[in-house]
């Protein structure tokens, strides 16, 4: 008798995401024939559970992933399905968008289809959440490809919010996710024919896989952004912010701040200040063993620095002297790019500094930093004179530009009136097709009517045919016709 042949982990994978976007189309059909009111309806049903179970589902991310804090993921969870809902719920996403009478031109809002949406282990649940409603709301369905090392956490969540979205109405497989998570299948479902578009959040290599896929892609880029703290500022404010900032879910959002940047006339108050509230300022000597400690030896970011605890990650590179009341690493930087470590992105609560001789060179330093990672994120800056403000977001590579609020959270739009989004566009200089903070408008082609308002004749500089002429009937010039107007009224008086 002969065996049923098994599959491997990989073909398993495939074939499973082969079947779930076979039950998306299915799901994309019944979807393009709700209204806005359905649509709106099972948005609110993704929000009401994702608020509800905010709290369980980032005790479950930590658990499993070991990174950030589960009360400021409750916080994120709760930001993605609240904050989120509350800018989305009026937006016009489905049938007619806009009308203008005048111009005789209707809008009308079409969904782009099945979308493959990639779940960083950093933020797991809250990216569900996130990417879940601006999908539903835009009317796509979507399959999700989670992190491996966290895929017990993105599976329960995306548990919660589709079961909530089936009962508010939509169909089966409009939300699902990927059981058995291989780079294979990832890559299936990017490339599979009838993904019409990929939500890539993640490591920067999944991201240019994304890109390279043939599949149109929204994706981030790294953020590395550096922070400026100009003379004008009120300098215990401004650390205050940057340190709620790195220290907020322990620096695993990717608009956090990872440099502070100021010049030689206020490297004392700065110092002073970032050591009265807690940051710890690394010797020489300190320096150089947390260096070894950041990057890998292939230069990417060392996963035991991110979202751990100040005591943790000094434990890991040797660091006794550090007390247990620290908040932030802090490391003073002369450079940017290979053989300076501290001038990449750390998810984790590390920090370099930069002491520049004058606002010139922190200008160059801040665009050098950017150039080097990071380039079209973010970038912050503590000042009350609100010219340096507009010099600075005029020069630095970056699509947010944020002033007097903490990094991490300006970025996202939770402490700012940024659009509240967890996937942040770079535009063209960062790689990304976008530099929006991704909403629903970003999910939706626009197909517009528009009704003839001219004729040929018109664009070839002579008045449009009468209705009654015929189409050999040359078109009357408006010059000589005003002329024969003239005639015929002198001839009548």
């Amino acid at each position: 008798m002969t065996e049923p042949m098994k599959l491997d982990k990989d073909l398993r994978s495939i074939q499973e995401v082969r079947d779930l976007v076979g039950k998306a189309r299915e799901a994309q059909r019944a979807l393009a024939a709700m209204s806005q009111a359905d649509l709106d309806r099972i948005t609110a049903a993704i929000s009401q559970a994702g608020a509800q179970h905010a709290r369980r589902l980032a005790q479950l991310a930590v658990e499993e992933t070991g990174y950030g804090k589960a009360e400021d993921k409750e916080i994120k969870n709760r930001f993605a399905a609240l904050t989120l809902y509350d800018a989305i719920k009026e937006e016009k996403t489905h049938g007619i968008l806009a009308q203008d009478k005048e111009k005789r031109t209707i809008d009308i809002g079409v969904s782009v289809g099945v979308v493959a949406g990639l779940v960083p282990s950093t933020n797991p649940t809250s990216t569900v959440i996130y990417k879940a409603m601006i999908c539903m709301k835009a009317g796509n369905p979507i399959i999700f490809s989670p992190h491996p090392s966290a895929i017990q956490c993105i599976g329960e969540t995306v548990k919660v919010v589709s079961e909530a979205a089936r009962q508010a109405g939509a169909p089966e497989g409009a939300i699902a996710c990927i059981a058995t998570p291989t780079l294979e299948a990832t890559s299936a479902l990017m490339k599979h024919d009838h993904t019409r578009l990929i939500l890539a959040t993640g490591g920067a290599a999944m991201v240019k896989a994304a890109y390279s896929s043939g599949t149109p892609a929204i994706g981030v880029g790294a953020g590395n952004g550096p922070a400026y703290i100009h003379h004008t500022a009120n300098v215990a404010q401004a650390v205050k912010r940057i340190l709620d900032s790195k220290t907020f879910d322990n620096g695993t959002i990717c608009a956090s701040e990872q440099s502070i940047v100021t010049t030689r006339a206020m490297e004392g108050a700065v110092s002073e200040e970032l050591r009265r509230q807690g940051a710890y300022l690394l010797s020489d000597e300190e320096h150089k063993k947390l260096s070894k400690f950041i990057l890998r030896p292939n230069g990417t970011m060392n996963p035991a620095i991110v979202g751990k605890s100040v005591e943790t990650v000094a434990k890991l590179a040797g660091l006794d002297k550090v007390p247990s009341t620290a908040r932030v690493l802090v490391a003073r930087e002369t450079g940017v790019g290979p053989g300076y470590p501290y001038s990449s992105e750390k998810l984790g609560l590390i920090l370099a500094y930069y002491v520049e001789q004058d606002e010139e060179a922190v200008l160059r330093r801040c665009v050098e930093i950017l150039e080097w990672e990071g380039a079209g994120h973010t970038f912050s800056i503590h000042a009350e004179d609100e010219a340096v403000v507009k010099r600075f977001a005029q020069a630095v590579p970056a699509s947010r530009v944020l002033v007097n609020t903490p990094s991490a959270l300006g970025g996202i739009g939770a402490t700012t009136c940024l659009f509240p989004a967890l996937t942040l566009g770079c535009g063209a200089v960062g790689g990304s097709s976008s530099s929006n903070n991704i909403g629903p408008l970003d999910l939706i082609n626009i197909k517009r009517v528009a009704w003839g308002v001219k004729e040929l004749e018109e664009l070839r500089g002579g008045a449009a045919a009468a209705p009654w002429q015929s189409a050999g009937s040359p078109a009357v010039d408006d010059a000589l016709l005003r002329e024969l107007v003239d005639q015929i009224v002198r001839r009548l008086t």
